[in-house]
């Protein structure tokens, strides 16, 4: 596996680094095996000082960050600050709330006679973390920053394609004053992913990519007996009611479908419009698609990135060809991108039918699927047709009526007149094919941690 920075606007390849060696994830596993004993039995107002460090570091070095994620994977410079300040602001979420999350809960009893019974929320240990490129600082916060708060280690193994991200943001956690082993970043091979997961010292691995890593990695999990959470591809739906406000809506459709270059498991990949408004509203997405700006995405004009890499585009393109031979429409939309960079014009699918597989893809990158719904009842069900259920939106004048309708989505998360965003204080995770378990607030704080039961029975014996 070859872990190396390939600028996805110049195709120049930047760096590359050398694989792990065996003995060094054991000596790494070893490490963060130490670390833990230590780290569980620091105070928490201590760890939270680390955390607090690190989103100062964060937000002070923003321009530096957010340059090597535009390196590294393309995000617009302006996307890439946001993604540095959303780090930090993970990071301050825990400090702020982490240890009254975690504070023992006292049960209900039916008989206090029976005793006082107190739930204790205690670290499991070392864990592992697999994590996509699309988000690179991001995706290490979201595990990491709950993580350490109750009292885990962590190993990682980044995507390939970004591994200077990866090395840096070891780098900021060792800053921070984080101490050694406690968290490290491995170059480790998919054979190594193994081996990390059988290890007696690892409790658990939290996966964030395609499903089929996700499957791998789950059956490997599960036949070892370690907790896994998965969270894995996206199609959510942008439904759009017959009395939404389309300027507005038409104008979050472009976003939610292209920011991150439309790469992005939750973002709005089919546009889902009941049939009174489609044709206005299509008229004015077309023309919010039409004015996006291809180019380098270092130039502060640049309103649509590159994809990641040459292959991610070159993969995207064959899915069109595919969703046309089965019959759907490609619309190409906008004037012509560069032909420097890993760039796919961005494109329009309609007439779309439920027995073209392109319907139930993830188009990971600038392609719209457009359905036509006949009326309310009708959106709902296209938007449920669907293998992922991850995120999705719902557009209406109506915000009470539009939380109803979003109760009926089958999803993990659902906005109403938002297209689905990430936040450091909302959960994260999807059903079915996006996968299990929850990231951020205190389900993801409690996602790797042993709910020991404390029960302290003080009667006289029964016998």
């Amino acid at each position: 596996m070859a872990y190396q920075t390939i600028n996805p606007y110049t195709g120049e390849t930047l760096a590359t680094f050398e694989d792990a060696t065996d003995d060094e994830v054991k000596a790494a596993i070893a490490a963060a095996h130490d670390a833990f004993l230590r780290w569980r039995e620091m105070p928490f107002a201590e760890r939270a000082k680390i955390l607090q460090n690190a989103a100062n570091i964060l937000r002070r070095d923003v321009d530096s960050y957010a340059r090597l994620l535009t390196l590294e994977m393309g995000k617009l410079v302006s996307e890439a600050k946001a993604e540095v300040e959303l780090s930090a602001r993970i990071f301050e979420y825990y400090v702020r709330n982490a240890e009254s999350l975690l504070k023992p809960e006292k049960l209900p009893v039916l008989d206090p006679a029976e005793g006082e019974a107190i739930l204790v929320h205690e670290p499991l240990g070392v864990l592992l973390a697999i994590e996509p490129w699309n988000f690179p600082y991001y995706q290490i916060a979201r595990i990491l920053a709950p993580q350490l708060s109750a009292g885990n280690t962590l190993l990682l193994k980044h995507a390939s394609n970004v591994p200077q991200s990866a090395a840096a943001f070891e780098k900021l956690m060792r800053d921070a004053g984080l101490p050694e082993g406690a968290f490290r970043n491995l170059y480790a091979t998919r054979s190594q992913i193994e081996l990390i997961i059988n290890d007696d010292r690892v409790h658990g691995v939290a996966l964030t990519g395609s499903e089929g890593a996700g499957s791998v990695v789950a059956s490997q999990a599960g036949k070892a007996l370690k907790k896994s959470t998965m969270e894995l591809g996206g199609a959510d739906a942008f439904v759009v009611l017959a009395d939404a406000d389309l300027e507005k809506t038409a104008k979050w459709a472009v976003f939610g479908r292209h920011w991150n270059g439309g790469q992005v498991c939750c973002s709005s990949k089919r546009l889902i419009v009941v049939d009174p408004v489609y044709d206005a509203f299509l008229d004015r997405y077309r023309k919010g698609v039409a004015g996006l700006v291809a180019g380098d995405p270092f130039d502060p004009k640049t309103t649509l990135a590159p994809l990641s890499s040459e292959k991610a585009a070159s993969d995207i393109k064959e899915q069109i060809r595919t969703a046309v031979a089965h019959g759907a429409k490609a619309e190409e939309v906008g004037p012509a991108v560069p032909n420097r960079g890993a760039f796919v014009q961005p494109t329009i699918l309609t007439d779309i039918g439920e027995d073209n597989p392109a319907r139930y893809w993830e188009f990971f990158g600038p392609v719209s699927l457009l359905f036509r719904a006949k009326d309310e009842n009708d959106a709902v069900r296209i938007a449920n047709d669907s293998p992922f259920g991850l995120g999705g939106s719902v557009f209406t004048s109506d915000t009470a009526h539009g939380a109803e309708v979003a109760r009926r989505i089958s999803t993990g998360m659902v906005f109403v007149n938002h297209p689905t965003k990430v936040e450091a204080d909302l959960p994260f995770g999807g059903i079915r094919r996006s996968g299990y378990g929850r990231e951020l607030i205190g389900l993801g704080l409690k996602e790797f941690v042993n709910h020991k039961l404390i029960d302290v029975v003080d009667i006289d014996s029964h016998f």
